[in-house]
């Protein structure tokens, strides 16, 4: 099977003097992926009405290859098969040929991706399905080789014996694709069987979760599990909360344990060569067991998420190294990921070129020579090399994994394995001057690595995955004011304001709201890239969004985004919710060739739009009293759906976990603050009230000479409207912590809020 080892060639239109052998339909597409198979001598076509009526018209089975832009595998089977003049002539003879990009059509890629999964036990991308005109799933795959080989059939032999079955049998064909079809359909959309989980239901959950993954935690490298090693952040939220609880319940030991799991995870991806040293960021995932040689490609979902949980432990252990890599990844994206308008682009590839000449190589982006070291860094680069691991012979020998094909033979994959102070102390300079040193170093090998030929951008924008990153944009910008004064930032890191990351927050979330938002139907589309797609807005994309608006607001930004947030939870609920059995679907059930509804609830690189959407109700109910009671009757049905879930295979569901306990905390916390917006006393009030973590906390703030702001709350919580008026004090912030109905005495002075939410 394939995995996602990503990878890319070209992505946008080409220039209008470039002449091709062939051109096909996918050039009229907007998607980077469709249009780098433009121009393959296959005859294909975009999902849609004309491929399906043309099966039919001729009799033949569709042939349906789903992948995205910067998938590596994806790549190489274009160029062995989709680029190869007979493969396209079995192809354009036989079948009708289909090109999706999963990015911009996950709900046709969830149905076939959960056929082969159950069919094969496994799945991946490049995906090969063999459907009949009415879409029925015949066969699949993922990657096939051209030609036979290690027993394997290659893809010529696929596409004979397919032929052949069609000719000969089918009918049974179709009838095994229909009956699979019913199968997955009834066993995907599980219905509640009550309105909410069986008592002790929840803490049960997160007790197996954290236990599980503490017994495949790697304690010699950090992470969950073994090679490949994927950064899968809920993970790390799971036990972070789970460490909350324990604290909690006066175990200190155990929550000690926890923390630590999470500490040399944390430590040892942003050490190794899966974190992108030189340029800001973290890579896909590593091949190897010691987050040392990554799959180079970087996704937009990874850096949210794991800016999110570097922030958490921030708030958790207030040790600078965290904060400096959440910087890094906010840096990484400010630099190279968001467009003119604010909007923020999806991937970078894997794959790029040495030189402008060559054929596209995975990490050749990335990689070092010793000698290019020694030639860009001169007196410094002993110094670098000893620090990163750089060698003459190249470094990719930490593992039988780390290099299986000696495709990086003389090559570097930076990576830190010794002590910083041990190094400083051998050669008798400061901690502080070393890594200055250092970081004049990455500034050099990133400008040289500037003139390389960059790997492709896919600058589609996608909502959900916007969302993820909005939310670790606003929760830097008051997080990070509790860094020390007089914190170092070393390259790539800039050390920017923190209130410069509510701005790109605010900036990308204003985007979807113009671009990508119907004022009139209140309805999201899923993505954009010069212009909005087909696609409409998936589970997903209202989930993430919420989840990122809610964080906008609560880190401090404008009421309006809290009233954007109640339109879109009604349009999600609207469109998704399953009003009979509980639960959401993936998708609005809108489109007839979409044949599978699915109630998605594994937290995997994403989480699951249901996980998030019970945080968000529970959240949300917490802010406004106007439907509070619906929210949570909301949030027990959907938890309800996925008892069994629960029950059996908690692993799989981390940030479910975290959300049936939330929703069973009697009673959250609410932090009240009230004041002039525009104060310093406000957003200093405003960190302190969001330094410490805590899951189960609710922040509201509210200027009671806003009208707009009044107004709103007076409609949505009018408890809230009448707290801020009975305790405005014109030339104070006042705040008010809030549990259990009963309010503390006022506070005006951050030390000492501070003081009473970490108790």
């Amino acid at each position: 099977m394939a995995d996602d080892r990503s990878t890319n060639t070209t992505s946008s239109p080409p220039p209008p003097e470039a002449s091709h052998k062939h051109t096909n339909r996918l050039a009229a597409e907007h998607s980077p992926y469709l249009l780098q198979h433009a121009h393959n001598p296959v005859d294909w076509y975009p999902w849609g009405e004309e491929a399906f009526s043309e099966a039919r018209k001729r009799d033949v089975p569709i042939f349906l290859s789903i992948g995205y832009s910067t998938c590596h595998w994806c790549h190489v089977m274009e160029v062995e098969s989709f680029e190869d003049d007979d493969v396209a002539k079995l192809l354009n003879d036989w079948f009708v040929s289909i090109k999706v990009d999963r990015e911009e059509r996950p709900d046709v890629d969830k149905v076939y991706m959960t056929y082969v999964q159950a069919l094969y036990g496994g799945g991946g991308w490049p995906l090969s399905a063999f459907l009949s005109p009415d879409l029925k799933p015949l066969m699949g795959g993922t990657y096939f080789p051209p030609e036979d080989k290690y027993g394997r059939p290659g893809f010529k032999t696929v596409l004979r014996k397919v032929k052949e079955a069609w000719d000969t049998k089918k009918d049974a064909l179709v009838q095994s694709g229909t009956f699979a079809i019913e199968q997955l359909s009834e066993a995907l959309s599980a219905t509640a069987r009550s309105e909410k989980l069986a008592d002790g239901l929840s803490e049960k959950a997160l007790q197996k979760c954290a236990e599980e993954l503490a017994d495949s935690y790697d304690s010699k490298y950090g992470g969950f599990g073994s090679a490949p090693k994927f950064p899968r952040p809920v993970e790390i939220q799971l036990m972070l909360y789970h460490k909350k609880k324990l604290k909690e319940n006066e175990m200190p030991g155990e929550a000690k344990e926890d923390l630590s799991m999470v500490v040399q995870t944390l430590r040892g991806m942003a050490r190794g060569g899966v974190h992108d040293h030189v340029g800001g960021g973290f890579h896909r995932y590593s091949v190897d067991e010691c987050w040392h040689v990554p799959h180079f490609e970087k996704m937009l979902y990874d850096q949210g998420q794991l800016a999110n949980v570097y922030l958490d432990v921030f708030s958790i252990t207030k040790d600078t190294l965290y904060s400096s890599v959440s910087r890094d990844i906010l840096d990484y994206l400010r630099r190279d990921m968001i467009g003119p308008n604010g909007e923020i682009f999806s991937a970078e590839d894997a794959d790029s070129a040495e030189s402008e000449s060559s054929r596209k190589t995975e990490g050749a982006f990335y990689v070092w020579t010793s000698q290019e070291v020694d030639d860009i860094l001169g007196e410094h680069a002993p110094l670098f090399k000893e620090h990163y691991y750089v060698k003459e012979s190249g470094n990719c020998d930490l593992s039988k994994m780390s290099d299986p094909h000696n495709e990086f033979k003389g090559k570097n994959v930076l990576i830190e394995r010794n002590s910083t102070s041990a190094i400083a102390s051998k050669l008798d300079i400061s901690v502080e001057e070393y890594l200055k040193i250092l970081g004049v170093c990455r500034q050099k090998l990133f400008d040289a690595r500037s003139k390389r030929p960059r790997p492709h951008l896919d600058d589609k924008v996608i909502v959900s995955w916007n969302g993820l990153v909005i939310s670790s944009f606003a929760r830097a910008s008051k997080i990070l004011k509790a860094e020390p004064k007089g914190t170092e930032y070393y390259f790539p890191v800039n050390g920017n304001h923190p209130d410069e990351y509510m701005e790109v927050a605010e900036k990308a979330a204003a985007f979807i709201k113009k671009h990508l938002y119907n004022q009139h139907t209140k309805k999201l589309q899923h993505s954009f890239r010069n212009g909005p797609s087909k696609a409409p807005g998936f589970l997903d994309d209202y989930a993430f969004l919420i989840s990122g608006l809610l964080d906008l607001y609560e880190y401090g930004s404008s009421v309006s985004w809290l009233a954007w947030v109640i339109e879109l939870q009604q349009m999600q609920d609207e469109l998704f919710l399953d009003k009979e059995g509980g639960g959401y679907f993936n998708t609005a059930g809108e489109d007839p060739s979409v044949l599978l509804r699915v109630k998605e609830d594994h937290d995997g690189a994403e989480p699951s739009g249901n996980s998030v959407s019970i945080i968000n109700l529970v959240r949300l109910g917490s802010l406004v009293s106007s439907g509070s009671d619906n929210y949570r009757r909301t949030a027990e049905r959907v938890l309800a759906v996925f008892e069994k879930r629960l029950k059996e295979t908690a692993m799989a569901v981390p940030l479910m976990c975290c959300g049936a306990d939330m929703l069973g905390v009697p009673s959250r916390k609410q932090v009240v603050l009230v004041g002039r917006k525009l104060s310093s006393d406000f957003e200093t009030m405003l960190a302190a009230a969001q330094a410490s973590y805590d899951p189960n906390k609710t922040v509201i703030h509210i200027d009671p000479t806003d009208a707009e702001e009044m107004g709103f709350w007076e409609e949505h919580n009018d408890k809230i409207a009448l707290m801020a008026k009975s305790n405005y004090n014109s030339d104070k912030v006042v705040a008010l912590v809030c549990q259990n109905f009963t309010c503390s005495p006022a506070l005006y002075d951050p030390t000492a809020l501070q003081s009473v939410l970490s108790k």
